[in-house]
């Protein structure tokens, strides 16, 4: 399997004006190049066999036939290259001069797209594209499509979709995409003058953006004619609105990235809203072999920005969107809220959230109804970190022991104390929920459920117990992302407290603590050594359900990203677990409660993850048992 990953480039080579035979050459060897680096998508500037600044040469037949003549040495000379790519170069066509770009695969001419927004200056010599496509004899006398509505797919990754548009009009790329193009290729040829190259960055990142695809730029460079400007050699390639590489301006480099196609089709498949367009758009097919290709740099943590400015100003943008929800849900109501406090993040970042709507609403923090609850497995560090939040935090504070009640509950169920089962564990979740509904009616408030998106997705929690509440804060929130949330609370406190306290949560283990502690009083339950390291399971929900990735396509990725930290063996058995517990546990994410979406993972019933509760897993264990 492929899983969509191929590698793009675009290049500008040092040519000289009206000098095809050398350009040629130029030209060729950055082909041989790319080739060797596993290139096989590859894009040349515009008129780049001529030259662009040729001026009136164009009207010369010399030139026109030099073009043509090299144009066909260079097609032959790529014929074992496993490298599609554009070539610019002027074709009279009718007595008609076009700027064209030529499509090359396997000693083949594919196709000859014409410019349509034409300068000024360049109307001088060159007719604006006609709209449709038409045959013309090729350079070999036999016939080839002619036109700008025209896309090249390739047989073995029919993700490869790829469309031409000369010039930075950005005019053809819409009907283009609409029509199923994944990759945009833009070859250029315009002067560089300051802001030129920061604006045609700006408008390749809208496009690639607007229509979902990839979009790789080349601009002409070194050799073309100073005699009204100068040519910086510009290149980049963007997906979906990020850059991916990107040669500045008189870099004399190449742009090179691995673009994930099916990554694009995932987010197409997902916009409904815009239909596709297939009217008089022409489909040309070649087969190129294709092979496992490296991949780009994959992020361990996807739903953390890696620079840490952009992951403050996240942190800071997603409790802006908790607070406000639950502020407006209070508001809505006239009530406070209740909480169970046990130390641990989750309950933590949602008291956090609660203090933050309160302040909003310039409410007294004593309306805010926090309980400890300790049980079997509580332990001192966690209890103690409890309390001392909510007093630094100035929120009312209740201590309720469930250990008589679930010690009442077993005897009345006839289930044996010393038996540490799923019974034992599940029991004190739910008499904890009980004691928080009530005070909620007691107090006139509703329970805040701290649960958050990992949880739910592997069903990580007690139905009817901790699964439930009456608003979720946290439901939108991948466990790896509470820490970030919870460490920025910290960095932002000016309480030295409340930041200590804080620190310390960051540091203890995650645990439900529902079972009793070790010897030394310390946290013997750790949920990652049964449920799988969350830095793990938050990279396959990202990438399952934000993308629809196969096990298999998730699994190579996961291996590229933490390969120093677990091994292949580990990284299967957590994948198998997360398919298993993400199938399994959908009844408990149907009736979740109302809670704000966050980012672009979504577990709500009603505007998030829509399935059934009875959906098989069997394809993708399937998939995952034979990796």
């Amino acid at each position: 399997m492929i899983h969509g990953f191929v590698k793009a480039a675009s290049c500008a080579p040092s040519l000289r004006v009206g000098d095809c035979a050398y350009n040629k050459e130029q030209i060729f060897n950055e082909i041989q190049i790319a080739s060797e680096k596993g290139v096989k998508i590859l894009c040349f500037p515009e008129l780049s066999l001529t030259g662009a600044t040729c001026g009136d040469l164009f009207f010369q037949k010399t030139l026109l036939d030099g073009a043509k003549s090299e144009l066909a040495d260079l097609v032959e000379q790529t014929a074992e290259l496993d490298v599609f790519f554009t070539v610019g170069f002027p074709y009279l066509h009718m007595g008609k001069l076009y700027n064209v770009t030529a499509a090359v695969y396997g000693g083949a001419l594919l196709g000859i797209v014409p410019k349509g927004a034409l300068s000024f200056e360049e109307s001088r010599y060159f007719t604006p594209a006609f709209d449709g496509v038409t045959m013309v004899f090729d350079l070999y006398g036999g016939c080839v499509n002619f036109g700008t509505k025209l896309i090249f797919t390739c047989l073995n990754m029919p993700e490869m979709r790829i469309g031409i548009e000369t010039g930075s009009a950005f005019s053809a790329s819409e009907l283009l995409c609409r029509a199923g193009a994944t990759v945009i290729l833009n070859p250029t040829a315009y002067p560089e003058i300051v802001g030129a190259s920061d604006y045609q960055k700006l408008l390749a990142q809208a496009c690639s953006a607007k229509h979902q695809c990839v979009y790789v730029l080349s601009g002409s460079g070194e050799g073309e004619s100073s005699t009204d400007g100068v040519y910086s050699g510009y290149e980049l390639i963007a997906s979906c609105g990020k850059i991916l590489a990107e040669n500045k301006p008189f870099g004399n480099a190449c742009a090179q990235a691995v673009v994930d196609l099916q990554c694009i089709w995932s987010e197409r498949q997902k916009e409904t809203s815009t239909p596709c367009v297939a009217t008089d758009v022409l489909n040309l097919d070649f087969d190129m072999p294709l092979s496992l290709c490296e991949l780009p740099a994959i992020a361990r943590r996807p739903f953390i920005p890696s620079d840490k400015d952009e992951l403050t100003q996240r942190c800071a943008q997603i409790v802006d969107i908790q607070s406000r929800a639950l502020k407006r849900r209070l508001s809505h109501i006239g009530c406070g809220a209740v909480l169970g406090i046990s130390g641990g993040l989750d309950s933590t970042l949602a008291l956090l959230i609660t203090v933050r709507a309160f302040d909003l609403m310039k409410k007294d923090r004593k309306q805010i109804f926090c309980v400890t609850m300790p049980g079997f497995g509580t332990t001192s560090r966690t209890k103690n970190n409890a309390v001392t939040l909510c007093e630094e935090l100035g929120v009312s504070l209740r201590t309720v022991s469930i250990v008589p009640s679930v010690t009442q509950h077993f005897a009345d169920i006839g289930h044996d104390i010393t038996k540490t089962d799923i019974t034992y564990e599940n029991s004190q979740a739910r008499e904890r929920t009980q004691i928080l509904m009530d005070i909620a009616n007691q107090t006139g408030g509703i329970v805040i459920g701290t649960g958050d998106l990992s949880e739910l997705t592997l069903g990580w929690c007690t139905y009817s117990g901790d699964q439930m509440s009456m608003y979720g804060v946290n439901g939108a929130i991948p466990k790896t992302l509470v820490r970030y949330l919870v460490n920025y609370f910290a960095t932002e406190s000016d309480n030295e407290a409340v930041a200590k306290t804080l620190f310390d949560i960051l540091d203890t283990p995650v645990s439900p603590e529902l079972l009793p502690p070790d010897e030394k009083g310390e946290i013997a339950q750790k949920t990652e050594d049964n449920v799988g390291p969350y830095d793990l399971h938050d990279f396959f929900i990202y990438y399952a359900l934000r993308y629809g990735f196969t096990p298999g396509k998730i699994y190579r990725m996961c291996l590229a990203a933490w390969a120093d930290v677990y091994d292949e063996e580990t990284i299967k058995k957590w994948l198998k677990t997360f398919y298993r517990r993400f199938f399994t546990q959908q009844f408990k994410r149907s009736c979740m409660p109302d809670g704000p979406a966050v980012g672009t993972v979504s577990l709500s019933p009603r505007s998030g993850l829509k399935m059934p509760s009875d959906a098989c897993a069997a394809l993708w264990s399937r998939e995952a048992e034979e990796l």
